[in-house]
């Protein structure tokens, strides 16, 4: 990056100082002045013209999400990051609105506000973690926490053997959370991604993946994003309400090898993540489903390929279902149990 001229917004001189520290570990990174209440922010923003404002919210006089309105009103050019103790989604939602580029909530800034000032740097968004977000219920869960106790499925580097890993979610809005985080991960190392899951769920993903910062338009465009909807996906191998291996395995062939020549970077692999086996079994096809994970661990035994198969954990609540749970279980190589009740 070249240099960055920083104005730092916040009435708490120790946090201020945090910052200053911070963002001293990188000599481009230059604070022009610190600022404790709203209208001296924009003031201060008025005579300096910064290249980026880090703002509170909890301001006096006047609070960071107006100041942000006045800024851009201002100038388009300069980039709002909101470092605030604010964690609800919509206080998050009226922040970005108001002109903020993105968010870190102050409990996370020690691990993410480097991160997140070089994205916006670049001139892309950032969402940081920890931010209460409402899920399809109602209710509200700390973004990313279905993963506090459990590893996280992360794609693999380089030449080593494939995985075939699967997790349980507690609901939608937690399996994407972990689809979103093990898509990510694969881009930045320059794998290419096969994602097969609902229309809706694509929908979401999509939505995520660019609160992230990634160009998904671009991926999708040089193929290392490849969003396939399963219920066609499904269509192409099924025949007579179970896979046909055959079929199955020329479908994959071809598919694995357009991702492959898509994919970038030094020794670059393939993930794949999807709702195929999840769909036959919510559907009540729970034969099809094992037998198309066992299609799939085959397949990740013989390429450079990490796959995770993302199941709601409604579907194993049932006692007399749980024989089923292990058999899928038994057709994986990694198992993340989630927080599915013993």
């Amino acid at each position: 990056m070249s240099s960055v001229r920083v104005l730092v917004v916040d009435d708490y001189e120790p946090f201020r100082r945090f910052v200053r520290s911070t963002l001293g570990k990188r000599p481009e990174l230059q604070i022009v002045r610190g600022a404790s209440d709203g209208l001296e922010a924009v003031r201060a923003f008025e005579e300096l013209q910064p290249d980026l404002i880090i703002l509170d919210i909890g301001l006096p006089t006047l609070n960071g999400i107006e100041a942000a309105r006045r800024i851009r009103a201002l100038s388009a050019e300069s980039k709002i990051l909101f470092v605030s103790q604010e964690s609800s989604w919509d206080v998050v939602q009226e922040a970005l609105t108001s002109g903020g580029l993105g968010y870190v909530v102050k409990t996370h800034a020690g691990s993410e506000l480097l991160a997140a000032v070089e994205a916006l740097c670049q001139g892309r968004e950032y969402i940081g973690s920890g931010i209460s977000v409402p899920n399809r219920t109602g209710f509200t869960q700390t973004q990313n926490s279905v993963f506090d106790q459990e590893p996280i499925p992360s794609p693999s580097r380089g030449n080593c053997a494939g995985s075939h890993a699967v997790q349980f979610y507690a609901d939608d809005d937690s399996l994407l959370v972990g689809f979103t985080r093990f898509i990510e991960a694969a881009l930045k190392v320059g794998n290419a991604v096969i994602v097969l899951a609902t229309a809706s769920h694509q929908n979401d993903l999509l939505q995520r993946l660019r609160a992230q910062g990634l160009n998904l338009g671009a991926a999708i465009e040089q193929g290392i994003y490849i969003p396939l909807n399963v219920e066609e996906a499904l269509s192409t191998f099924m025949v007579g309400g179970l896979p046909e291996s055959v079929r199955f395995r020329k479908v994959t062939s071809e598919l694995l090898a357009t991702a492959a020549k898509a994919a970038k970077g030094e020794n670059p692999r393939i993930a794949a993540c999807g709702e195929c086996a999840p769909t036959l079994w919510a559907q009540g096809n729970a034969d099809a489903a094992v037998q198309v994970e066992h299609l799939w661990d085959e397949i990740t035994k013989t390429t450079n390929i990490d796959v995770l198969c993302g199941y709601v954990l409604s579907s194993f609540q049932h006692e007399e279902e749980s024989h089923i749970y292990e058999r899928i279980c038994a057709e994986h190589s990694v198992v993340y149990a989630g927080d599915r009740d013993e």
